[in-house]
C-alpha cells in the first residue's frame, strides 16, 4: 500500500508508471532481471523480453502475487515492431491477464501497432482485468470504441505536442478513465499534471486526487 504521509510534490502527484526509482507516490516498472525494489512496483513480461522461457518469468511474479507492494501486473501487451510472433505475444498476454484478474489489480498495456490483437482478446475474454493503457497516443477513434469495458489510458509526455492523439483524447476521456506517468522521462510529474490542467481546466491538486479515486476503484490494494 502507498502512504501519502510525506510532505512532497510527489505526494501530490501520483505517477502510475515509472522507470525512476524512490519516489514516494509512484509505481516503478520491473523489467528482467531489475530484482524487487523496496517500493511500489509493477512487473510483467514486456513483449521486447518475450522468449521461449517466459513462462518462468510468469512464475517469478506469481510468486511475488501475494507482495502488496506489488500493485499492477505489466507493462506487457503487443509490439508488432519488436517482439515475437503475434501468437507468442497473444499467450504471454492472456496468462498475465488471468494473473491480474486472479489477484485484483490492474494490468499495464504496451501496445505498439498492435490493436487488432488487443481486440482479438477483448472478444475472446468478455470479462478482463483492468486494464491501464499506458502512455496512450493512439488515434482517439480507437478508445472511443472501448469505453464499455474496464480499459483506463494513462497519459504522458504526449499531452505536451500539440495536437497530439494523447492531447485530443485526454480532453475527450471521461475523468474517472484518466491517469498520469513519466514512464522514462526525466520530465517530473508535476510537470505533467500542470500541462493536464491547462488542457483540461482542472486544477493540478482535482486531478491528483481524481487520479487517487481512479486507481482506488478499480484495484484491490489502495493508495491512502
Amino acid at each position: 500500500m502507498i502512504n501519502q504521509n510525506f510532505q512532497s510534490d510527489l505526494v501530490h502527484f501520483p505517477d502510475f508508471h515509472t522507470h525512476q526509482k524512490g519516489n514516494v507516490l509512484s509505481i516503478f516498472n520491473v523489467l528482467p532481471d531489475e530484482g524487487i525494489p523496496d517500493q511500489c512496483f509493477s512487473w510483467g513480461i514486456h513483449p521486447w523480453y518475450l522468449n521461449e522461457n517466459w513462462e518462468k518469468e510468469l512464475e517469478k511474479i506469481e510468486a511475488s502475487s501475494s507482495n502488496p507492494q506489488l500493485m499492477a501486473i505489466g507493462e506487457c501487451g503487443f509490439d508488432k515492431i519488436k517482439g515475437p510472433e503475434p501468437k507468442v505475444q497473444m499467450k504471454a498476454f492472456e496468462a498475465q491477464a488471468q494473473l491480474a484478474k486472479k489477484i485484483g489489480i490492474p494490468l499495464i498495456l504496451h501496445c505498439v501497432k498492435g490493436t487488432h490483437l488487443l481486440q482479438e482478446y477483448l472478444k475472446n475474454h468478455p470479462e478482463p482485468p483492468t486494464i491501464i493503457w499506458h502512455g496512450f497516443n493512439q488515434n482517439p477513434q480507437i478508445p472511443e470504441k472501448l469505453l464499455f469495458i474496464p480499459i483506463y489510458f494513462s497519459f504522458g509526455i504526449a499531452i505536451f505536442k500539440q495536437n497530439s492523439n494523447a492531447q485530443q483524447w485526454i480532453e475527450k476521456c471521461p475523468l474517472e478513465k484518466i491517469f498520469f506517468e513519466t514512464d522514462h522521462s526525466d520530465i517530473p510529474i508535476s510537470e505533467i499534471y500542470q500541462q493536464a490542467s491547462l488542457l483540461l481546466g482542472l486544477s493540478t491538486m482535482q486531478l491528483a486526487d481524481q487520479v487517487m479515486e481512479n486507481w482506488n476503484r478499480i484495484s484491490n490494494r489502495k493508495m491512502t
